[in-house]
């Protein structure tokens, strides 16, 4: 089930039957055919333990359930949107970037320190992303939102990528990130480049970096 992209901020999906695309409730701006939307109860799939989890987690946003047979075109907040097709790898995103996704994606949530101990849990906190995030696995679509439109940049075992914490997105592969830091005398006195915390993200994968360094 492919996005197709309308403009920046827009994109559309086709809605066959028997066939589920999650997205954020309210996030609809049109659609074609007959369609119905559901508010889900359980924030997506995997049940009521599923659901329990990712709200012990603060990875549970409301989302809603579209079925039918038809397309709908979604958008929210006049957020750029950027689409992922996945091919059996994982996506790892915050909850709250997600504008809506296939329905047959698996759908879980990953503790950060899980990724660099102590400093994935610190990485959490500097980068605003708290101490969990959301993943989604298979084959199938993504839509996210992020601030200025995105940019993908590849991963190699010979180049990782460094990410301000505040531009990054998401990123999908066999990658590890960890948060580095270069604060010198210059940071305590106030005189520092702004620049004292990177994400490293290394292995095999992309990273998905926003044109801005304001949160949603």
């Amino acid at each position: 089930m492919p996005f197709t992209r309308i403009n920046s901020k827009m994109v559309e999906a086709p809605i066959t039957p028997g066939q589920r695309v999650f997205s954020q409730r309210g996030a609809m701006l049109a659609y074609r055919g007959t369609v119905s939307f559901t508010p889900s109860i359980t924030g997506g799939q995997g049940g009521a333990m599923a659901m329990i989890g990712r709200r012990l987690a603060n990875e549970a946003t409301p989302l809603m359930t579209v079925e039918g047979d038809g397309s709908v075109m979604f958008g929210h907040g006049g957020h750029h949107i950027h689409t992922v097709d996945l091919m059996g790898e994982t996506l790892y995103v915050e909850a709250d970037r997600l504008l809506a996704f296939d329905g047959s994606l698996r759908q879980g949530t990953m503790f950060m320190g899980s990724q660099g101990g102590v400093m994935g849990v610190i990485r959490g906190q500097v980068s605003g992303q708290g101490l969990f995030t959301t993943t989604l696995q298979g084959k199938g679509s993504v839509a996210v939102m992020a601030h200025g439109g995105v940019v993908e940049l590849q991963i190699t075992p010979q180049r990782p990528v460094h990410v301000d914490p505040q531009a990054y997105v998401a990123h999908r592969g066999e990658v590890r990130n960890r948060l580095t830091t270069a604060l010198g005398w210059r940071e305590m006195v106030g005189r520092g480049s702004g620049e004292g915390f990177q994400l490293e993200l290394s292995g095999q994968g992309t990273v998905y970096v926003q044109a801005s360094e304001e949160k949603l």
